[in-house]
């Protein structure tokens, strides 16, 4: 864009839209309880109809919605939660594999579907932080494992 047509763009008086910023694809994975057949209906139909929803995939037993489209993830969780009387949350999961110390306190969920632990960037966990190397050079040094180590032992 030139320094004419930005200057064109100040002066015009037409307010037309249309350089208006597109909203980006993006995967929205939602949590919300449901109990039988015609929960998962009900919370599927809430977000089909939307401007923008390209995909919606439900899993039950995970209790688990994934909308993928041009949608805002606010707005999707306030629709789920209007249409359906549902508690509804931004899925809180991740891999287990993904997190330091998955079985840390605040991190370790019950409810977790297998394989998930909770995303905590929490200030209590981080002092749980791995080893560094001079630690772990003293605590290998008398190991069995290790063969060269101390032999005293």
């Amino acid at each position: 864009m030139g320094v004419l047509d930005h200057v064109s763009d100040l002066f015009d008086c037409s307010h037309s839209s249309k350089h208006k910023k597109r909203k980006q694809l993006q995967t929205v994975e939602i949590k919300v309880k449901m109990d039988c057949e015609g929960c998962e209906r009900k919370v599927k139909k809430s977000v089909e109809g939307m401007k923008g929803v390209t995909q919606v995939d439900v899993e039950r037993k995970a209790s688990k919605l994934t909308v993928v489209g041009y949608v805002d993830p606010k707005k999707v969780v306030a629709r789920v939660a209007h249409r359906t009387g549902k508690k509804v949350e931004l899925w809180p999961y991740v891999p287990y594999d993904v997190v330091a110390h998955p079985y840390a306190p605040g991190v370790y969920d019950k409810k977790a579907p297998a394989g998930y632990v909770r995303n905590a960037e929490d200030p209590q966990v981080s002092h749980l932080a791995r080893a560094s190397s001079t630690e772990v050079r003293y605590t290998t040094a008398f190991s069995d494992e290790n063969p060269a180590a101390c032999s005293v032992m």
